[in-house]
């Protein structure tokens, strides 16, 4: 079998501000929502069997503990923020396996998704659809790979070892020293990508370099390395069937009807195994 893991808040902010550019700014209530839902359904119409969707029920998490600066909700903006609960409400009437984290985030449950279904022998690949660049270090071999709906691209180990010069188990090394501005730490000052990837790459985790090469900013380092660690322990689920669609529950057809999308109902009901 395959397993999807599905970004739901990255889903979300790009169906929100995809129709943008079209509504002049006059957003529908659960557009957004509505096209999440599209885009689920059609990847069970292309044969997807298993699919989870992670989001993120609250932004902040305990990394905003450790960092002042770490993401926060400020400045998302209203329209969209109502979204996020209508989402996992209407993913799980759908019949869709749907995690909504609050001390962790979704790249934490995508991470720990992926690290329990590729444990299973009956699982062949898990394909993790977002592309935000820490989840990169779930990445093994061709077994577990990142897909990328923005580029069009399926990200192997080989494909993160291309992108960012460094193996997929060391991309919390390498983040935490060029920093993601998306999740608001800076990294190291004066470090870039190509010297983040050639220290990486000569002397491993941050934990081996030697004591001058960052000096007093090792510290620091180890901080970003630990926000930039996504956790793998969260439990989601107890066996990977659970992640089987069977179609959608009995409430599904009036949630879609709430929604806007009474078409959504239609389509559910074509794409039941």
């Amino acid at each position: 079998m395959v397993v999807h893991l599905v970004d739901g808040t990255y889903e979300l902010f790009r169906h929100f501000y995809g129709l943008r550019r079209f509504n002049k700014g006059q957003d529908a209530p659960f557009g957004a929502v509505s096209g999440v839902l599209h885009t689920v359904l059609q990847m069970i119409e292309k044969g997807a069997t298993h699919v989870g969707v992670a989001t993120d029920h609250v932004i902040e998490s305990w990394r905003n503990s450790l960092w002042p600066g770490y993401k926060t909700g400020d400045g998302i903006e209203p329209a969209l923020l109502a979204q996020f609960h209508p989402l996992e409400r209407a993913l799980a009437a759908m019949g869709v396996a749907v995690w909504p984290m609050v001390e962790l985030e979704a790249d934490d449950a995508l991470a720990s998704a992926a690290s329990a279904a590729s444990a299973d022998a009956r699982v062949q690949k898990v394909c993790i659809w977002t592309p935000d660049k820490d989840l990169a270090q779930c990445v093994r071999g061709d077994r577990v790979v990142q897909m990328d709906r923005r580029s069009q691209k399926i990200r192997d180990a080989d494909g993160v070892r291309e992108k960012f010069g460094v193996e997929p188990l060391l991309i919390p090394d390498f983040l935490a020293l060029v920093g993601d501005t998306a999740d608001g730490y800076p990294g190291i000052e004066g470090i870039g990508a190509v010297t983040a990837a050639r220290l990486v790459g000569r002397y491993g985790i941050i934990e081996d370099f030697p004591q001058e090469v960052l000096g007093e900013r090792r510290d620091l380092a180890l901080l970003f390395k630990n926000l930039a660690t996504l956790r793998t322990d969260a439990q989601l689920f107890g066996d990977v069937e659970e992640l089987r669609w069977r179609g959608p529950t009995d409430a599904f057809a009036a949630c879609a009807a709430e929604l806007g999308g009474a078409r959504l109902a239609t389509r559910a009901d074509k794409s039941r195994r």
